[in-house]
């Protein structure tokens, strides 16, 4: 594997890494940015993405595990102020890389399983969550995640930091429409709310399942709730409110433990 050494903040083979935080939002040439060590070292042996390039220091290489990288990625080396001006601020982890998303399946072929569990989001905008929800559909052995056109991009910088790399595990899909997914593919689809008429205890999922959850302000659309069987958790005192993801811990345990 190269390991390039790098004194030039101007190299241009610097380029995609510039100011990291205002660019995040806009993407880099069909890249997406990692950092910190554990989501670098999951990037290395993701199943749903490649590793293009990494930037690190000389005292952050050494404690990298690289052995999941193949010989041509080139590694490049910086002194840590390098680092910091081209990335626009203080990298104190001190690990970045680029990486590219390339499921090797279609979620047609990832589903083909008499038994799947699904994640559904629509319209989950904000990226804590985003990245929360990622987490715990890796954690619970989701095997894959819908999205419609209206949520974030999973792949953003800080969503891939909160999920800790539990984007990098779990295949995700863009749909155009998902009560069609969940009939294209033969889903049970469950959705969550306040007012859903069973209770997550009551809920026994098929064999081919998937939980919907939506923005935790205006909630789920009525025609997307209509498709699916609405379920609720029920809480203390009437109150009716959980975070989104901290919901999705509760329900793909539920939903995935030894069905």
């Amino acid at each position: 594997m190269p390991m390039i050494e790098i004194s030039d903040a101007a190299d241009p083979r610097l380029d995609l890494y510039r100011d990291v935080k205002d660019r995040d939002l806009t993407g880099r040439d069909g890249l997406f940015m990692a950092e910190g060590k554990v989501v670098l070292e999951r990037l290395f042996v993701s199943p749903v993405a490649v590793c293009v390039n990494v930037l690190t220091t000389p005292e952050r290489l050494k404690t990298l595990n690289i052995s999941g990288l193949i010989e041509r990625v080139p590694v490049y080396v910086v002194p840590q102020d390098i680092m910091d001006a081209v990335a626009g601020f203080p990298i104190h982890r001190g690990y970045l890389a680029l990486g590219r998303y390339a499921p090797p399946k279609s979620l047609t072929d990832v589903l083909t399983a008499p038994r799947v569990r699904v994640l559904a989001l629509s319209a989950i905008a904000n990226t804590d969550n985003m990245g929360g929800l990622m987490r715990n559909a890796a954690a619970f052995g989701v095997d894959a995640v819908i999205l419609d056109a209206e949520c974030c991009d999973p792949l953003y910088r800080k969503a891939i930091r909160v999920s800790v790399g539990g984007v990098l595990k779990v295949p995700h899909y863009r749909v155009d429409d998902l009560a069609a997914a969940f009939r294209e593919h033969d889903l049970a689809a469950y959705a969550l709310s306040p007012s859903g008429r069973m209770t997550l205890d009551e809920v026994q999922p098929g064999p081919r399942s998937a939980f919907l959850f939506g923005a935790e302000g205006p909630g789920l659309r009525p025609e997307l709730m209509a498709a699916c069987t609405s379920v609720r958790i029920d809480m203390h005192g009437g109150f009716d409110s959980l975070n989104v993801a901290t919901t999705s811990g509760i329900v793909l345990y539920h939903m995935c433990r030894n069905q």
